[in-house]
């Protein structure tokens, strides 16, 4: 018999000496009949055998099962030592995708944005994170394939799912959400754009650079040589950022990738109806580990009990249908809950660190002023800048952290023959060069004061002009440990967790800035004020994340339901809190009068501050960091 090795180059009789060697010689004469050769071998369901005459259920169950031992010997992949997961092995193809130009810049995306300049040990990247999902989804699906064999899960489906973790990050920008969540709005509103221009989210451009990548690297030869076709690459596009026609009709099957046998595929790397998924398993770790935080989630667990589950859904009022999910034991709901509370914990101890929010303010500060003095060579040598090169994929390419020394190191003066623009070009990059130079010597924004947002002060309400509520800003209460945007998870959940807070809106900053920059004292300037919110959740704004989750019994593992009483007392009462901070750009002799300005206007707008750049209180910072730092 040929090798098992290669198996897709088997002869009919290869296949049938593989029968009799797994003990299913009775079904010999079926194959050769039919005709089956090695690359019919993992085509095959139990549907096609049933055509074949092979009509007993569990006889095709068990045929099933002893081919998909092949595909665990097919190939050999490249084993990496991960300090998180230890040795840990990918597919080729995972490893022709990881050696592009578009994959490797990565390598210079941190994953957590400015927290780095706060923690000194926030210093792991992109790169790692990705294959790090790669290889959680690729465990989660297979685990899943082993325990329930009647989901006919594929080696293409198990392909995809990885691919869709490996690639599912390959947009992000500078300083990972930094770049699309404060400069990109910052430089639109500097251009004074259309506001109804919706802003790209990272996992869109994923998309777009995925298609970059297997574009310009001739990949799709090698994609079909490992059995995927076009439809495969939309799954694998849709796993990272869901539906790709926006237009399907509510209560309709909105993927094309997969039917909705193959649902529960889609919330394994992104899950947008509860946020249960690879991606944060990997990066709760990670962070926690590069962060020195605890992590109280164990996803090994998770991985162990999982299972697929026909759960009734709400597709519209009045209408239901049956889907597949993944579900959880009952005794892992509190495992979940210290998930929930781990991501809470990052984001308060380091992704909405007082002083990391600071340094984020002012390296986007620092983008807006050196936008268009940036020239990146995009596609058909066409020039773009800081904020449109997210716009070609060519451009964006070239865009890492490393913008951050390229404006540091800029020289001063540059020759030009446009004296004008030459003169424009030099203030706004001298500018741009100070305020990183700022955070190099540590000389920080001020932070005047905090405060929790409460509809009750000055009579404002938490809906926007949009008729909206629950809007985050500076994007940090979603996905990742450095702020997605506070994108909901979506899905058949959403039941209001008791007693919700209010959530609030990113007009209030912009209403309050205003009014606070108003009437100003002599040596004030309305621009060295900024005003901002931060949100911090369990990842479904103010909603418990657990209401949207099916749990399974041990005695009755395949029928799974929500919990409809509550889980515990001592649990939390609200899921979610917003501060709004206010900052002075300034620290020279103008400080003070700007802490007194607005320790007045907060006393009569009955703002209940926190913590006042006035009174000097001492602020929330890691061992190591210099108190001047408030």
């Amino acid at each position: 018999m040929a090798s098992e090795l290669k198996y897709k180059d088997w002869t009919v009789t290869d296949t049938c000496q593989y029968l009799e060697k797994e003990k299913l010689g009775e079904w010999i004469p079926t194959f050769q009949k039919n005709n089956i050769t090695g690359i019919v071998l993992q085509n095959l369901t139990v549907d096609r055998l049933k055509d074949y005459g092979i009509v007993n259920f569990g006889d095709c169950l068990k045929i099933l099962e002893s081919i998909r031992k092949l595909w665990q010997v097919t190939e050999e992949g490249k084993v990496f030592n991960d300090p998180i997961h230890g040795h840990l092995e990918l597919h080729p193809l995972l490893i022709k995708i990881t050696d592009t130009p578009q994959f490797q810049r990565l390598r210079n995306i941190k994953q957590l944005g400015g927290v780095y300049f706060v923690y000194p040990g926030a210093s792991h990247n992109r790169f790692e994170h990705s294959i790090g999902v790669a290889y959680l989804a690729g465990e989660l699906v297979k685990s899943l394939s082993t325990r329930q064999p009647e989901l006919l899960i594929t080696p293409t489906d198990i392909l995809c799912v990885q691919i869709a973790g490996l690639c599912h990050d390959l947009g992000h920008g500078p300083f990972s959400h930094l770049f699309d969540d404060m400069f990109i709005p910052k430089a639109k509103k500097m251009k004074k754009e259309a506001e109804k221009q919706k802003e790209k989210k990272h996992e869109t451009v994923s998309c777009e650079m995925f298609d970059h990548l297997v574009k310009c690297n001739n990949l799709m030869p090698v994609m079909k040589k490992h059995g995927l076709n076009p439809i495969d690459l939309d799954f694998i596009k849709e796993m990272i950022a869901g539906p790709l026609d926006s237009s399907t009709t509510k209560g309709k099957w909105p993927y094309k990738g997969r039917t909705e046998e193959k649902s529960f595929l889609y919330e394994i790397v992104s899950n947008k109806r509860n946020g249960i998924d690879v991606d944060k398993f990997d990066y709760f770790a990670r962070d926690c580990y590069h962060l020195g935080i605890q992590n109280n989630f164990d996803y090994r667990r998770f991985l162990k009990f999982a299972r697929v589950c026909e759960v009734k859904v709400k597709v519209k009022k009045g209408e239901t249908r049956m889907e597949k999910q993944i579900c959880v034991r009952e005794k892992e709901v509190h495992n979940l809950y210290n998930m929930f509370h781990t991501r809470y914990c990052i984001h308060r101890r380091a992704c909405q660190h007082k002083v990391n929010s600071i340094i984020q303010t002012m390296i986007a500060d620092a983008f807006v002023k050196a936008d268009e003095h940036i020239q990146i060579e995009g596609s058909g040598g066409k020039m773009f800048t800081l904020s449109t090169a997210i716009n070609d994929m060519e451009a964006y390419t070239k865009l890492t952290d490393c913008v951050f020394e390229q404006i540091l190191n800029s020289p001063s003066k540059k020759g030009d023959e446009d004296q004008e623009r030459d003169k424009k070009r030099d203030e706004d990059m001298a500018e741009a060069k100070e305020i990183l130079q700022r955070i190099i010597s540590r000389d920080l924004y001020k932070c005047l004061g905090e405060t929790h947002y409460e509809t009750s002060k000055k009579g404002t309400d938490s809906t926007d002009a949009e008729g909206n509520t629950g809007e985050e800003a500076g994007g940090d209460g979603g996905e990742e440990a450095g702020g997605d945007g506070g994108e909901e998870a979506g899905g058949d959940g959403g039941e209001e967790a008791g007693g919700s807070q209010p959530s609030a809106s990113k007009k209030i900053c912009d209403d309050w800035e205003e009014d606070l920059t108003q009437n100003l004292p002599d040596g004030l300037k309305k621009q060295d004020f900024e005003v901002t919110l931060i949100s911090i959740d369990y990842g479904m704004k103010d909603k418990d994340p657990i209401k949207t989750v099916h749990f399974y019994a041990k005695d009755d593992p395949n029928n799974a339901t929500k919990f409809e009483d509550q889980v515990s007392r001592v649990l939390p009462k609200y899921f979610s809190d917003q501060l709004i901070r206010f900052y002075y750009k300034k620290t020279d002799d103008t400080y003070l009068k700007a802490a007194e300005h607005f320790d007045k206007w907060s006393k009569d707008n009955g703002i209940p501050i926190l913590k006042t750049g006035l009174k000097q209180a001492t602020p929330e910072v890691s061992p190591g960091e210099n108190n001047q730092n408030n």
